[in-house]
């Protein structure tokens, strides 16, 4: 007997570079992939740009108009009424939606018709988003199908700030990195992320610049974002330390394997994380990771003094310490490394996207 045809649609408001972007485009290729299904991807934010590469069998809806936030509350209006015709004319039998405050709009936007919907938080799970979301998400998120939380930690917020009996914790699938073309290490202190505030990069120059570095550098990967340009204020902390041979600033790479193949220490001082993708890769690429041990995330991954280490946040003493105890100490860099690159397996694309799959079938 024939399966019968499982329909599902995604719902996102881009596909630019970002973990939380690139996560649903992991889940759309592999459910593709699938016998018997046939995947949809609606986008409907500002942008509505895909930087991830997709199957050509996935089918991709934006709108026919530009947003325009001088009409703001009309173009929500708009935008949700998009939103519900489009999904009344896919008629799918799942909806996956990302991303706290849009998924708001998108339940609104669904309000009433009898589709399974599962709605997933990207952000820190203690992230305030104001007192009309906030109490939107009270509201709202119960109705939905299922929940899916990144951690342990989010699945405990999440009960006490709504209720939703269908909480399922799932991890963000980490892709497995190879060093194909045998890439050599280099005295490289790399980090990787958005330059937003949150990140803190002034921090991790000052701490970088107090460690005893000799031939060592630090790359900072990352552009603009969130009309925060810290590129410029963090180019001017570089020159005014006279560390500019040895702390580089890089815009967003296609090529991130490559960089953190021929890296030797991965940092990450950001102090609010839902569950950051780019430790995991880091550890898939080798890499032993010092960060801070911010709410949720980080302490999903590492093992203190296993495969890197967790630090108390905005303790940049103790941050400086380890630094220097990793550039000092090849074999102990090379044996958190292989213990990294060992422990992310269970984060691995397939078998996070099978719990994804797993989770949305079984409930819808």
């Amino acid at each position: 007997m024939r399966k019968s045809l499982e329909v599902f649609t995604f719902i996102i408001p881009s596909l630019e570079s970002g973990g939380m972007e690139r996560v649903m485009s992991e889940i759309i290729k592999y459910i593709s992939k699938k016998k018997h299904t046939e995947c949809h991807l609606v986008l409907y934010g500002r942008t509505r740009k895909i930087f991830y590469d997709l199957p050509n069998n996935v089918k991709i809806y934006k709108p026919h108009f530009k947003f325009n936030n001088k009409y703001r509350s009309w173009m929500t209006i708009e935008t949700m009424s998009f939103i519900r015709s489009t999904i009344k004319e896919i008629k799918p039998n799942i909806v996956l939606s990302f991303g706290e405050r849009w998924n708001n709009l998108v339940l609104l936007s669904l309000y009433g018709l009898k589709i399974s919907t599962f709605i997933s938080d990207r952000s820190s799970p203690n992230k305030n988003h104001g007192l009309i979301h906030n109490n939107l998400r009270r509201v709202l998120y119960p109705q939905a199908t299922g929940v899916i939380a990144q951690t342990e930690k989010a699945k405990e917020l999440f009960k006490t700030q709504f209720n939703n009996s269908n909480i399922q914790v799932i991890g963000n699938p980490i892709r497995e990195i190879m060093n194909i073309n045998d890439v050599k290490r280099e005295n490289i202190v790399v980090s990787v992320g958005r330059l937003i505030n949150t990140k803190h990069f002034d921090r991790l120059i000052d701490i970088f610049s107090k460690a005893e570095t000799k031939d060592w550098k630090l790359i900072i990967i990352g552009g603009d974002s969130n009309k925060q340009s810290n590129s410029l204020r963090l180019y001017n902390q570089i020159k005014e330390l006279k560390l500019e041979n040895k702390i580089i600033l890089k815009d967003v790479q296609k090529n991130i394997d490559e960089h953190l193949l021929k890296a030797s220490i991965f940092t990450f001082t950001s102090s609010s994380e839902g569950f950051p993708n780019v430790i995991g890769e880091a550890m898939s690429a080798g890499l032993p990771v010092i960060a801070y041990d911010c709410l949720a995330g980080p302490s999903e991954m590492i093992e203190d003094g296993k495969n890197g280490y967790l630090i108390p946040l905005f303790d940049d003493t103790l941050f400086v310490n380890k630094l220097q105890n990793l550039i000092d100490n090849k074999k102990q860099r090379e044996k958190m490394g292989s213990y990294a690159k060992e422990s992310i397996k269970k984060f691995s694309t397939e078998r996070i996207c099978e719990q994804f799959y797993n989770f949305i079938t079984s409930n819808s």
